[in-house]
């Protein structure tokens, strides 16, 4: 079993939960960079939500 595998695994019946650590991986990536490649952490963002299913996360946080 390959990790992408694992991976899928694990989050499958937490998407909410997954949207909610992408967003936290890619503000943490902002704020390590300085927002220097936020344009290409967002768009990883949106494509790793796209494949979680269509809800996204409170913009809040929440």
């Amino acid at each position: 079993m390959s990790m992408l595998d694992k991976i899928k695994d694990l989050i499958k019946g937490h998407p909410d939960q997954a949207r909610q650590g992408v967003e936290k991986g890619g503000d943490l990536a902002d704020q390590k960079t300085h927002g220097k490649y936020s344009g290409q952490v967002d768009s990883a963002q949106q494509k790793l939500n796209d494949q979680l299913g269509d809800k996204r996360p409170p913009a809040d946080g929440r």
